[in-house]
């Protein structure tokens, strides 16, 4: 940041660069530019956290750099892939677009925390259990934009399910194994059973 007009340092004995920061100046305001942190306090994934890191940075690079939640992919980095979904507040956010200071004070949950201690979450199982999850880069951010619907919509049909994961794209499953996946992890959490068809575990014999 160069100095006002009209308070320009001047360098003595004429013949510097009047107007311009010397170099160590220079040096001493790039050092407290680096040094400047953002501070929030907010819950992630249930419990009270703080964290310290550069005000540039969105979401998704304060839970992987500076938290180091490496759940949470790196997709994109545009909005437009899904893989960096996270929960806040319960909801659906991209988290690439979301800058970390905007976390202040809020609930942000990412796929480290589904799980309860050693049980992992209907939609975790599921996934395995129908292979979902195939290089798995894509599933966090499914598996929590599902969790999200199965909450508002605990019976959601097949084309509700395809609406609201329509954000996220994966390279791999052709998406019917995951339609089926959230379809029979929202079953077991109604305590309702329901079985996929054969091919689907087993492929077509």
């Amino acid at each position: 940041m160069l100095p006002a007009r009209g308070n320009s340092p001047t360098v003595e004995g004429g013949c510097g660069s009047i107007g311009n920061p010397t170099a160590s100046e220079g040096a001493g305001l790039m050092t407290n530019a680096t040094k400047q942190k953002a501070h929030i306090s907010f819950v992630l994934n249930g419990e009270p956290a703080e964290v310290a890191f550069a005000p540039h940075k969105t979401l998704l690079e304060v839970l992987r750099e500076d938290l180091a939640l490496t759940g949470t992919k790196h997709g994109c980095e545009l909005g437009e892939c899904g893989t960096c979904t996270v929960l806040v507040d319960g909801r659906s956010i991209l988290s690439c677009l979301m800058l970390g200071v905007d976390a202040e004070g809020r609930d942000v949950e990412t796929i480290e925390g589904m799980a309860e201690g050693a049980a992992l979450h209907p939609l975790q199982e599921t996934f395995a259990d129908t292979g979902a999850a195939q290089c798995g880069y894509c599933s966090p951010g499914f598996m929590l934009a599902a969790k999200e619907l199965i909450q508002k919509s605990p019976k959601p049909s097949r084309e509700e399910i395809k609406e609201a994961l329509s954000g996220n794209l994966c390279r791999c499953t052709g998406y019917i194994k995951i339609y089926e996946a959230v379809e029979l992890a929202a079953a077991k959490m109604r305590g309702e059973p329901m079985e996929l068809p054969r091919e689907s575990v087993f492929g077509l014999e």
